[in-house]
């Protein structure tokens, strides 16, 4: 697969085929070549737990009674602005609005919208789960790196024929997933991610976001 190709062809995968298991060897392959990520002063910041079988099933039980009962939980870091604006607020509700139209949720139909919702924490189907975490210590420049690393992530992950789904999700619920981790006190939790094999045919696989042309946000200065 050529990089445009696994560039052009990632997406939130949210349907996985639960039948395939992900190997232990592919799973390290994988984060070996994302491991060649740039990092600044090759510092390398990222943590990564690897959970399937039990140890999945016990953070999706935890999780899952948390969202189910009511409890928003509270996240280490804000992921989104805390006052949303044009142009943003408009691609989020544009992505909300076609996502549950595509399923035929109704944006009021809370139980439909929860129900949907709490399969995040069922890792959408998939056999992996993978938890990044960073020290507490380490500043912007290192979430930079990470992103690039989550990024390679996902792109070595193509290679092998999987997909995935980066889920802040599971964030709020740190106080619950890190203990199951066994990550020390000095860690904090960046993101989750489901890895497996999509599952062919399903509908939610099919949706697509809208990205702007490349000349709506690139300015060329000089000649």
């Amino acid at each position: 697969m050529r990089v445009s190709e696994a560039i052009a062809g990632r997406q939130s995968v949210r349907a996985f085929d639960n039948q395939r298991t992900v190997s232990r060897e592919i799973i390290l392959s994988i984060l070996a070549t994302a491991a060649r990520a740039p990092s600044g002063s090759n510092i390398q910041p990222w943590h990564v737990y690897v959970a399937t079988g039990a140890s999945k099933e016990n953070i999706t039980q935890a999780c899952s009674e948390r969202y189910l009962s009511g409890d928003e939980g509270d996240a280490e870091y804000h992921y989104y602005p805390r006052n949303w604006r044009e142009p943003y607020i408009g691609r989020r509700r544009q992505t909300g609005f076609g996502l549950y139209g595509l399923l035929g949720i109704e944006k009021n139909d809370l139980e439909a919208v929860r129900g949907y919702r709490v399969q995040n924490y069922q890792f959408f189907g998939a056999p992996v789960g993978l938890f990044f975490t960073i020290d507490r210590d380490m500043e912007l420049g290192s979430w930079m790196d990470y992103g690039m690393f989550l990024q390679s992530v996902m792109l070595s992950a193509r290679e092998q024929g999987l997909e995935t789904c980066a889920q802040q999700a599971f964030c709020p619920y740190q106080d619950s997933i890190m203990p199951l981790l066994g990550a020390p006190e000095q860690q904090m939790l960046v993101c989750g991610m489901s890895l497996g094999y999509a599952l062919e045919g399903a509908l939610i696989n099919s949706y697509r976001t809208q990205r702007l042309d490349a000349q709506d946000f690139t300015q060329f200065i000089g000649e």
